[in-house]
């Protein structure tokens, strides 16, 4: 995530936590930039891709979704950095998308390769930046951004890391894929519903202007 505001900010239970708060008032204090926490979590995304892609052990499947976490720490603490630390940047939201649609494509493009199904990855990829593009533009004609949806961001890599951490398991007992191929199922087939909910809701909001 990045710098969100009021109606642009997405709803996090775990902002409020008590790590979250003191982590994020150390980043602060110790220098950290919103923008960057926001590129940090696209090194986390490339390194866990790299996992995914490169090596099927189930060591590297574990790390990887370590790394899918990781990535979403980073979406989490970017924006306390911003907002509750007090360092905002005018620059910030273009930081706020443009690191996440990387960070998804990275992971959701990878696990389809890594199940044998290149192009379920690139579908997946491609749904996913679809629902972020079509809260987006609600936000571009005065509507509050929608975050809503079967497989927003946050339950699209829930289901990545359950899927990478019963790959782990599955590659233990034999040699296939269907883990990430069911995992990678369920993001492409949710973020499509995601889309359609969204633009359903986006279209009537409109119409009562």
């Amino acid at each position: 995530m990045g710098e969100e505001e009021g109606a642009s900010r997405r709803p996090i239970a775990s902002r409020s936590s008590s790590w979250a708060i003191g982590l994020s008032a150390w980043l602060a204090r110790s220098g950290a930039t919103p923008n960057g926490i926001s590129l940090l979590s696209v090194v986390f995304a490339g390194i866990g891709a790299a996992l995914i892609v490169f090596t099927t052990h189930p060591i590297a499947m574990v790390c990887a979704a370590i790394s899918v976490q990781l990535r979403l720490v980073c979406n989490l603490l970017d924006g306390m950095v911003a907002i509750e630390g007090g360092k905002k940047t005018k620059s910030g939201p273009i930081y706020n998308e443009f690191p996440d649609r990387v960070a998804d494509s990275l992971f959701l493009i990878a696990a389809g390769y890594a199940c044998g199904f290149g192009w379920l990855g690139w579908l997946s990829a491609l749904l996913a930046a679809l629902t972020a593009y079509i809260r987006v533009f609600g936000g571009s004609v005065g509507l509050a951004q929608d975050f809503s949806g079967v497989m927003a961001k946050q339950r699209r890599m829930a289901v990545l890391t359950a899927g990478l951490l019963a790959q782990s398991v599955e590659t233990l007992i034999s040699g296939s894929h269907w883990s990430l191929i069911v995992a990678s199922s369920v993001i492409a087939a949710g973020s499509l519903v995601t889309c359609i909910t969204r633009t359903i809701t986006l279209a009537g909001s409109l119409e009562r202007l």
